[in-house]
């Protein structure tokens, strides 16, 4: 059985249909989606659909973004949230018109399951954006870390690699993961179009929401998998481009 860990979806449901076709998923693989399944191209709700049928036949770990968690209180109470809008709200609100009350309520229930995090049974980390504990998730005290936080990030990319693990210059923050695979940050920031390794850190956010592509990454061989650029699957549209 492989685990393929997915990136940051954004609302291409053409781009994670094509990345399903191209990683040939059956239904012995395991998905962990790294959250942010919604905002920005036009099918989030779309998308939605697609990950809950995804759930009934395949082992999957649905981690919670940002923009889910600003989704969630849209279909929750109909707040919406004015950063959010500007982000990819309003394309995700227009991708919903048509939607009976039934279907966003099961779209909400399956939100309202989401983890903040997982760890799985190799002590491998899975978080949307970071943590900031030096003792670990389960420690963290602000929630909102774990969808907004940069500095994990930061911190492993500027780490030197010769620095061994046992040393007392290694960050805690690592040491308590063999390894941790996160989202949120688009690897087009440095001007990646694949995923990213520093340390034992793996981004797999490739850039869905903007130029980039969707990527699957075996979390055991290192196999990535991508769809086409979201643009060209998008051609009609702008996505987060604005």
């Amino acid at each position: 059985m492989r685990t393929l860990a997915i990136g940051d979806i954004h609302g291409g449901l053409r781009a994670l249909t094509q990345v399903l076709e191209r990683a040939n998923v059956t239904d012995s693989d395991k998905l962990i989606f790294m959250g942010d399944y919604v905002d920005g191209w036009s099918e989030s709700a779309q998308v939605m659909d697609r990950l809950i049928e995804l759930s009934e036949s395949n082992s999957c770990v649905f981690i919670k973004g940002n923009h889910d968690i600003w989704c969630e209180q849209w279909l929750a109470d109909g707040t919406v949230n004015d950063i959010w809008y500007l982000h990819g709200g309003k394309e995700t609100i227009e991708s919903y018109e048509g939607y009976s009350d039934e279907t966003k309520q099961r779209h909400l229930d399956f939100f309202e399951t989401m983890p903040v995090y997982h760890i799985d049974e190799e002590q491998r980390l899975f978080v949307h954006a970071g943590f900031t504990s030096m003792h670990g998730v389960e420690r963290e005290t602000h929630r909102e870390t774990f969808y907004f936080d940069r500095t994990l990030w930061e911190m492993a990319l500027t780490m030197d690699k010769r620095i061994a693990r046992k040393s007392e210059l290694y960050p805690n923050r690592l040491k308590h993961y063999k390894e941790i695979y996160i989202g949120h940050t688009p690897t087009l920031n440095y001007h990646k179009y694949q995923p990213m390794n520093a340390i034992n850190v793996w981004n797999v956010d490739t850039g869905a929401a903007f130029t980039g592509s969707l990527s699957a990454l075996d979390i055991n061989s290192k196999e990535v998998f991508q769809s086409d650029t979201l643009p060209i699957l998008y051609p009609n549209e702008m996505g987060r481009n604005k």
